[in-house]
């Protein structure tokens, strides 16, 4: 198949986070079982307009408005120029990009999670209310009968309360990479890890509202955040009121190998976002044995992390920080949950992944043509 593949961002964006990992993996994936696949993102200073990687093509336009009709153009471009796509993935993170009103080949919606929670927290109120209201009204109704993946069964069951056809509806999980820096030892000190980009639902400021509870009584622990963002320096700014300044390590980005070295160290993960589509971060510490503790109500995290057998999912800061201080102290505890934390990564991986949206991709492709004796679906000029 020739497949498009809409995405806000690639990894290589400063805001590259966990769905960018998602589809980038799926598109290599993909192309590495024979599809030619290009993915459509917005450009950032220091990126080139096109790229070759892992056997696939990143095309990169507009920025964190404007990919939305720059992407579709490049798209429709590429297809006079080079052949028809067969099927386009249209991502939406919070905005989709309008895929089924703008191109004739079939789409697949993919969306990680509901944006309910996020917009009070990024926007003031009014762009706030017209986000939820595209997202929860507008986009339910233009991809009525689009085909839609998403990442949980939490994530799937709250999009279809928005009005999506639950029988159009496939959840295909996060894979988990194999753990680099196999063999390195756990900190000697205690040791916490976030893993995850510095914006503010992310809420990172409540892991160090933990710390600054747990230290009363485990003055050695540490907190290291492994991720970067624009919210950095409010981050900071909370670190410095807390007076946790010298027990709290803020890494940046960093390359894979020094993420699986942070997470190989770590003793406890803590996944304070308000909401997740999955919880990438919880099944890749998960791969390493570290437990993770989020809270209920957030979205996949409530699947990713099982309570009370890979981890621990608690109501609110005082319950978190209650919990991480229990499990610093209970080295078999913590144990026992390490073990089926990493007994758990084992369950979800990447080939699947891509082995089910190939399943998908096709079957849909193949369903649109069936309907058409013109032959394949063409992108309209």
């Amino acid at each position: 198949m020739r497949i498009a593949f809409l995405n806000w961002r690639d990894l290589t964006h400063p805001e590259g986070g966990g769905a960018e990992r998602y589809a980038q993996t799926i598109c290599a994936g993909l192309a590495s079982r024979g599809h030619d696949v290009v993915l459509f993102c917005a450009a950032h200073e220091g990126a080139g307009d096109t790229e070759h990687l892992d056997g696939y093509r990143i095309v990169r336009s507009g920025g964190r408005l404007g990919v939305y009709a720059r992407a579709l153009m490049k798209l429709r471009r590429l297809a006079r120029r080079e052949g028809p796509f067969d099927i386009v993935v249209d991502t939406q993170n919070g905005l989709p990009f309008w895929a089924p009103l703008a191109v004739a080949t079939p789409v697949v919606s993919l969306i990680h999670h509901v944006h309910r929670e996020q917009w009070p927290v990024v926007f003031g109120p009014v762009v706030a209310r017209l986000g939820w209201w595209i997202e929860s009204r507008v986009s339910p109704a233009a991809y009525r009968n689009v085909p839609c993946v998403t990442v949980s069964d939490r994530s799937r069951q709250e999009i279809v309360e928005l009005g999506r056809d639950p029988e159009l509806m496939h959840v295909i999980h996060n894979g988990a990479d194999l753990p680099l820096a196999l063999g390195a030892a756990r900190s000697e000190r205690p040791t916490i890890v976030v893993l995850g980009r510095l914006v503010p639902h992310k809420r990172v400021e409540l892991a160090i509202d933990v710390l600054a509870h747990v230290r009363q009584e485990v003055p050695d622990v540490e907190l290291r955040v492994v991720g970067d963002g624009w919210w950095r320096h409010a981050i900071e700014r909370h670190v410095a009121a807390s007076g946790v300044a010298d027990r709290v390590h803020l890494l940046g980005h960093v390359d894979e190998e020094t993420k699986h070295l942070e997470l190989a160290r770590a003793w406890l993960a803590l996944a304070p976002s308000a909401k997740e589509g999955w919880g990438l971060n919880v099944i890749e510490a998960a791969s390493h044995g570290v437990p993770t503790i989020a809270h209920h109500g957030a979205g996949g995290l409530s699947e990713s992390v099982i309570d009370g057998v890979s981890g621990v999912l608690v109501a609110d800061v005082a319950e978190m920080a209650r919990v991480t201080r229990e499990l610093l102290s209970d080295d078999h505890k913590r144990e026992e949950l390490a073990q089926n934390a990493r007994m758990l990564s084992h369950r979800y991986t990447w080939e699947a992944a891509v082995i089910e949206w190939e399943r998908l991709l096709e079957s849909v492709a193949r369903q649109e043509v069936a309907a058409d004796d013109r032959g394949p679906a063409v992108v309209t000029a």
